[in-house]
């Protein structure tokens, strides 16, 4: 099978990785989780409906990406939360409302990503963000990003919570547990030779967990563990910063050249 590969200069559809745009990313999954759950528990619309109203959303903004002739900021990070709140009401569907538990949903959901990324990379020969410059490489971006939107959801969940077969390590640990994981990324990224797009993806997935599990400190009850803020409070001064955040942070096309 041929495969057009990106030439060194060709722009991507998405931002380059650097350290903006992973403070940018953790806001987003942690706006993901609170939002989240605002529309499914605090307006009492349920798991499933919360998934139908977020995966519309969803559909808009990846076409909205699609349709655009370059990267553009402003319709990337809607694109990213969009995916992440998505995450949270599927993950809780399946853990939840389906039975099946934490470490089922976690299985489940880590053999779809699996497969997104086989798929993707039998079919362009490459899975780094700097290939994502033709549409369909952007749909399986976008799929991808939403399967690990949502498996992370389950990990946080699965080592924060005490039910669903839950590990039971309360929110403050979990965050502590995942970000001792991206610091190990980051070090392999630092010291080791280890494949750049394996270690996106990764930490990728271990920020999204980190996320849930920094949502769910703000909103839960203090009987639980969080601080007991308002959901759509939470919700909206996340929104603030990130708003500053695309505002202020510089933010440019990822291209080949970076290797990630």
């Amino acid at each position: 099978m041929n495969h057009t590969i990106p030439s060194r200069d060709a722009l991507s559809k998405v931002p380059a990785v650097t350290f903006g745009f992973w403070l940018i990313k953790i806001a987003a999954t942690t706006l993901g989780e609170t939002a989240g759950d605002w529309v499914s528990m605090s307006l009492k619309l349920g798991y499933l409906v919360g998934s139908a109203i977020f995966a519309v959303l969803f559909v808009a903004f990846v076409t909205g990406q699609i349709k655009s002739g370059r990267f553009n900021a402003w319709l990337y990070w809607p694109t990213i939360i969009a995916t992440t709140t998505l995450g949270t009401t599927m993950a809780d569907f399946a853990d939840r409302s389906l039975g099946l538990g934490y470490p089922g949903g976690v299985a489940i959901i880590s053999a779809l990503l699996a497969l997104s990324l086989l798929t993707w990379h039998r079919v362009e020969g490459d899975v780094s963000v700097a290939s994502v410059t033709r549409p369909r490489t952007e749909w399986f971006y976008w799929i991808t990003i939403l399967f690990s939107q949502t498996l992370g959801t389950a990990l946080g969940d699965w080592v924060a919570g005490e039910d669903s077969g839950g590990l039971g390590l309360g929110y403050e640990n979990g965050a502590l547990v995942f970000g001792a994981g991206l610091v190990a990324v980051c070090g392999l990224a630092l010291w080791s030779r280890v494949s750049r797009t394996l270690l996106f993806w990764a930490a990728f997935i271990l920020t999204r967990p980190l996320g849930a599990t920094l949502g769910d400190l703000l909103d839960k009850p203090v009987a639980d563990g969080g601080l007991n803020m308002s959901r759509l409070y939470a919700s909206l001064i996340l929104v603030a910063f990130i708003l500053a955040c695309v505002a202020l942070i510089p933010q440019r096309p990822a291209k080949a050249s970076d290797a990630v």
